[in-house]
């Protein structure tokens, strides 16, 4: 069963910008200022900056194969099980990590509301609400988004108003000096932050959900991106002008605090409040994209096929939810999370590294399938800025943190060797970049084949009955190039026994028609089109030949021939094949599609996959 497409621009929003509004800007502003006084802002600012690759990088892959993983389907498809196997696990448990700390970090705000909370009951608080956003998302992906939608828009509300009544009571000289410890520690500094973009990019695991993906996801998340980045800056501007620097430096609650500063207790409950639905709004996002990453590894069988279940009442991964709000039930009730968070951000910005691999190895292994509807700016040199900067922040994250991942990673090559080796079946896309490089026949058509389908799905391609005779027709890869009467000879000898017609008529009739009128419609393109004897017969035959064929001695050979040859009865399909063939034809990319296709099946699937009107009979 598939997934349900039930989300749009609003939820694709509403889900990235309430995956980044939580502790990044509730709690971790006091822990930032302690560092970098004043240039908190700065480094919010620079932070939301550097997760411009990555961001980019994903918007690329997304459009070009909207599934369910996300990261875990383009890092598999580009590198392997190996590979998809460690981006699989370090996706699914980072973001339960992060998920389920922010259910914790509820009760670091509740305690504003009511002190007398224990910690046993701050457990039991993240658990309750960790059961009901799993149920939740076991009934209904649209109401699991309505959900979000409703909390990110109070979110953002409030801190609007907090921003607008807080802008009237700045103190001037709270932001100077404004980088009191030099520019290294701005650095640190940009480097903890960075993560709090992170929620940004887990739309991609759920775009298989998305209506119409080319066009939602990269508005969606664009549009989460800058609101974000625009309301962390204010925001971080005016706490700095509300709160002094001791004040700031000794808070884990600054919002709180900067709204105590201007309205008293009623002002800092409300923010209290609002601190809690952002930390319920990334649980719940959390869960949501999370749990879609067993989903995509079983279906690849690299998990079990239990994970791999579609729900036939609610239409949701149910085995996979299950499992991730389970999961996050144990983090919270048995482990301290305060240094897992810390590995959990090492392994994101580990993964973040692995998707704009990924996305350079799609680009280069120059797979005609791969179309992304939005590309990288700035290829490639955008992503390897990307991944010096990130290696950098890898390693200000510590030893501790940085061989706990590699533990970790050993785990995965564990489950590689004695699960995945015997299981997996798909090759990857650095194939074709080995298969350029060595020159050897070794590619795979399956990533091809798959690439295909994902298109028709994204595309919304409905087959007609032009799509059937194409995937029926007959196609020549002609070398070297050759005059026309011996080509004449190479198609009658294919279509001769399917029309049922003599060869050697066949060939006196091609012929008889070029005299006629020359069948060249443009440079490099002719399309041969005959009336044969009989009734319901309809052909396609379809060559291309990069030596060119030579139609005509004043003419630039021909490099793409599509001929059709039907009965009178088919005449009105024959004019629809023909409106077809203009169109695909048409496509500013089709020539030099059709020269770089590394064989026939991909010369099919040009055809297959154009942009042009179908006929629904």
């Amino acid at each position: 069963m598939k997934l349900k497409k039930e989300l749009g621009l609003k939820e694709v929003f509403c889900i990235a910008t309430g995956a980044m509004i939580s502790s990044g800007l509730f709690v971790l502003p006091g822990l930032i200022y302690a560092k970098v006084g004043p240039a908190v802002i700065l480094a919010y600012l620079l932070a939301g900056l550097l997760v411009v690759p990555v961001l980019f990088a994903k918007i690329e892959l997304s459009t070009a194969m909207p599934k369910a993983g996300g990261d875990y389907f383009f890092i598999e498809r580009s590198m392997g099980a190996t590979a998809g196997t460690i981006g699989g696990f370090i996706s699914w448990f980072s973001l339960s990590f992060k998920s389920a700390f922010s259910l914790l970090g509820i009760g670091l705000f509740a305690t504003l509301i009511n002190p007398g909370i224990t910690d046993w009951h701050v457990k039991l608080i993240a658990v309750g609400f960790c059961v009901f956003f799993t149920l939740l998302n076991i009934m209904s992906v649209k109401s699991t988004s309505r959900l979000q939608c409703f909390l990110v828009y109070f979110l953002i509300l409030a801190l609007v108003l907090y921003c607008l009544r807080g802008a009237a009571s700045l103190n001037i000289t709270h932001y100077t000096p404004f980088m009191p410890f030099g520019r290294r520690a701005l650095l640190v500094a940009t480097a903890m932050v960075f993560i709090s973009f992170g929620g940004l990019t887990k739309i991609s695991s759920i775009a298989e959900e998305v209506r119409d993906p080319v066009k939602q996801i990269p508005a969606g998340t664009l549009m989460a991106f800058i609101v974000v980045l625009v309301l962390y800056g204010i925001t971080i501007f005016v706490t700095v002008g509300l709160l002094n620097g001791d004040s700031f430096a000794n808070t884990t609650t600054p919002l709180s605090d900067g709204a105590f500063a201007i309205l008293g207790k009623p002002g800092a409950a409300v923010m209290a409040f609002a601190a809690m639905l952002a930390f319920v709004s990334t649980a719940n996002a959390g869960i949501l994209s999370a749990s879609r990453f067993p989903l995509a590894m079983s279906r690849d069988q690299l998990l079990p096929a239990s994970f791999g279940k579609i729900n036939r009442r609610f239409n949701t991964p149910h085995i996979s939810i299950l499992a991730t709000g389970l999961f996050m039930s144990v983090v919270i009730i048995f482990l301290d999370l305060e240094s897992l968070v810390k590995v959990a951000s090492t392994m994101k910005i580990l993964l973040f590294m692995m998707v704009m691999i990924a996305s350079i190895i799609m680009r280069e292994s120059r797979i005609l399938n791969y179309k992304p509807v939005y590309k990288t700016p700035l290829y490639p040199w955008l992503l390897i800025f990307g991944l010096v900067t990130y290696g950098f922040f890898v390693y200000e994250m510590g030893r501790t943190a940085i061989v706990t991942t590699a533990v970790f990673m050993v785990g995965c090559l564990l489950w590689v060797f004695f699960y995945v080796r015997k299981r997996a079946t798909h090759h990857s896309a650095l194939i074709n970049i080995i298969e350029r490089v060595t020159n050897k026949e070794i590619v795979d058509d399956a990533i091809r084949t798959e690439l295909r389908e994902i298109l028709r799905e994204r595309d919304q391609i409905i087959e007609d009955k032009f799509d059937k005779l194409v995937q029926n027709a007959r196609i020549l890869d002609i070398q070297p190039s050759i005059p026309l009467d011996d080509f004449f000879e190479k198609v009658a000898v294919e279509l001769a026994p399917r029309l049922d017609i003599p060869r050697d008529v066949l060939i006196r009739e091609f012929q008889q028609r070029e005299k006629e009128s020359s069948t060249i419609i443009r440079p490099g393109l002719a399309i041969p089109h005959l009336i044969v004897e009989g009734t319901d017969k309809f052909d396609l035959l379809v060559a291309r030949s990069e030596p060119g064929i030579i139609f005509d001695e004043a003419q630039q050979p021909i490099y793409a021939v599509f001929i059709l040859a039907g009965t009178r009865d088919q005449r009105n399909f024959h004019l629809r094949a023909l409106s077809a063939i203009a169109q695909i034809t048409q496509d500013s990319n089709f020539d030099n599609d059709w020269l770089k296709a590394k064989s026939t099946e991909e010369l099919r699937d040009i055809i297959l996959l154009s942009q042009r009107q179908r006929f629904k009979k």
